[in-house]
């Protein structure tokens, strides 16, 4: 089974960043403008070591892509938006690492998910397999929650990333099912698991 939870992704993005790692760094910074965080903390969410992302923080520093505060005995980083190349660097960063990171937000306040994974075509060119640019999202959502909760959050999902995002639900049972032929594609497929990423399971 290929399964990648939403810290590995993003091989599609490969061909206009220097590194995986450098645009998975500048999605966090510039898709959570409000947010700053230590190199710590950048790493733990990235599912990488620090000492990989220094030089890669250091040379968006000195381009002025980020800027580093001192609060106390910590030092805090953060998107500069008054770079020159801010707003469509963000437009580029939606487009590649956005809708994980929206989906996860819609769907935290859901209740009775046990698995939520992207499937399908996006997740297929995210992990570099060739082909058409999708033009929808296909998200599964394994667990109790209710049907209307779960497409009131893809309707959600939807407005703020302007692609279709369809929504299947399965209990855990059917997930479990090897008899199942659609849980038995999801899973010989490439998916992104965002499980990890839901705080109100």
């Amino acid at each position: 089974m290929y399964l990648r939870d939403m810290r590995t992704y993003g091989r599609a993005a490969l061909p206009l960043f220097r590194t995986a790692a450098q645009g998975q760094l500048l999605s966090k910074l510039f898709l959570q403008p409000d947010k700053r965080w230590t190199l710590a903390a950048l790493a733990r969410e990235l599912n990488t070591a620090p000492s990989s992302l220094h030089a890669e923080v250091h040379r968006l520093e000195a381009a002025g892509l980020i800027k580093a505060s001192e609060v106390g005995r910590s030092r805090l980083l953060e998107a500069n938006p008054d770079h020159p190349i801010a707003r469509p660097l963000v437009e580029v960063l939606r487009y590649f690492y956005g809708p994980p990171t929206v989906i996860a937000e819609e769907y935290d306040s859901v209740q009775g998910i046990e698995h939520l994974l992207i499937f399908g075509s996006w997740a297929a060119r995210q992990a570099g397999e060739p082909g058409p640019p999708p033009n929808d999202i296909d998200v599964l959502v394994v667990g109790t929650a209710s049907r209307s909760d779960v497409y009131a959050a893809a309707d959600r999902s939807q407005q703020r990333i302007g692609i279709t995002v369809n929504p299947v639900l399965a209990s855990a049972q059917r997930w479990e099912a090897a008899s199942d032929a659609l849980i038995r594609q999801i899973k010989s497929s490439p998916t992104i698991d965002l499980t990890s990423a839901l705080e109100s399971t």
